[in-house]
């Protein structure tokens, strides 16, 4: 097993974002160990028989409503062969039937259809003790919370109130605050990059001051903002907060300003919220722009983020014209998410090349506390100690 820097977690090893066995107790530990991973709205399975395909960590699974309208999560594998039978990225159905050879399923998992059971004319069949109520798919214990829809592999893993903690719960009910959720759209891309840097930049304000000269230029998100990070007690989650302030005075400025028009709608003067949940979600406010950010692991190497840009049922057509306006800000070839995706995947090449090496994490620091500023990488810091906990490392 590898060791850990001595210098805690102001050292981030370069191996953690490429070694294979590192990112097998990854899926292991984390993403089927006791957490919480994000799945789905419950607005995209709104119907009996509604599902949606996703995954938790690599593993792909099922999110489906039931006709007794309980949301059941199921992993995509055939009890039989193995074989992946759902196929549809959504849709609504009465039954999972695999296309290989059409074992049967209800929509909570159980098996109730084996072609040929009992053979023909006397040949062939399953043995007299085949058991079909021994052959379901596999079930994952299931949680929702005003409308946002949670997996755990774990079935002892802590009720989700307790695994959010209180900080993240008052910032989590924030957006969901009970209101029903309307699903606006999807955004996907694959980066060349290992996805605990996609953690590790939304937990950096450090870049954000910098490296997103859009934010910078319209006052969205710069040094002297009113700001703030803070985390749960374990420091696997954490959130980034902050107020818009001034355009820079003789720069750029929109052709269309109602880009960059907020309309303010939560309590408090945040403008930016930006809330990681431990292990795969992103919880995003930007302006009026909302949407959850999935992180699906694809080997050490890459990562899938899948965007579902949403709003509330009761908004009106000028509400949700201005959240779809926003979000050209975020996506593959948004005008501020596009800088992440190219400096990640710098940063894998860079780590790649020699994984001896290991990168500095002092902004700000080497502890893991609060701070009331943007100048810090403690939220990253915390991150790596409950990180170092549960792989053991």
């Amino acid at each position: 097993m590898r060791t850990w820097p001595e210098e805690g977690v102001s050292r981030i090893p370069y191996w953690v974002y490429t070694d294979p066995d590192v990112y097998r107790l990854e899926q292991e530990r984390i993403f089927q160990g006791p957490s919480w991973s994000y799945v789905a709205l419950a607005a995209e399975v709104a119907g009996a028989g509604d599902f949606v395909r996703t995954s938790v960590g690599e593993t792909p699974v099922v999110v489906v409503r039931d006709k007794q309208g309980e949301i059941n999560v199921v992993v995509n594998r055939c009890a039989h062969r193995g074989a992946m039978f759902c196929r549809e990225p959504y849709g609504t159905t009465t039954r999972f039937e695999c296309p290989y050879h059409q074992w049967t399923y209800t929509l909570d998992g159980r098996l109730v259809g084996v072609p040929f059971e009992k053979g023909r004319d006397g040949q062939g069949g399953m043995p007299d003790d085949f058991d079909v109520a021994c052959h379901g798919l596999q079930t994952l214990r299931v949680a929702e919370r005003h409308g946002v829809v949670f997996a755990s592999f774990d079935a002892s893993v802590e009720p989700l109130e307790d695994y959010l903690g209180e900080e993240m719960l008052n910032w989590f009910d924030r957006v969901f605050d009970g209101r029903e959720l309307r699903v606006l759209g999807y955004l996907r891309q694959r980066l060349p990059c290992n996805w605990k840097l996609m953690f590790e930049n939304i937990k950096d304000p450090y870049h954000a001051t910098l490296l997103h000269v859009f934010l910078v230029q319209f006052g969205l998100f710069r040094a002297d903002n009113p700001s703030s990070t803070k985390m749960d007690d374990t420091g696997r989650h954490s959130v980034l907060v902050s107020q818009r302030g001034k355009t820079l005075e003789g720069g750029l400025t929109l052709h269309d300003p109602n880009l960059l028009t907020p309309v303010k709608e939560f309590d408090g003067p945040a403008t930016v919220v930006m809330q990681t949940l431990w292990p795969n979600l992103i919880v995003q406010q930007q302006s009026n722009t909302l949407a959850m950010r999935q992180m699906v692991p694809r080997g050490p190497l890459a990562h899938d983020l899948h965007w579902t840009f949403f709003g509330y049922a009761d908004d009106t057509e000028e509400m949700t014209a201005i959240r779809l306006r926003q979000a050209n800000l975020m996506g593959p070839a948004g005008f501020v998410s596009i800088d992440d995706g190219e400096v990640m995947r710098l940063s894998q090449d860079g780590v790649s090349v020699d994984v001896s090496r290991r990168g500095v994490a002092e902004m700000g620091g080497r502890d893991t506390e609060d701070a009331d500023h943007m100048l810090t990488e403690g939220a990253i810091r915390a991150f790596y100690e409950h990180y170092r906990e549960v792989l053991g490392l």
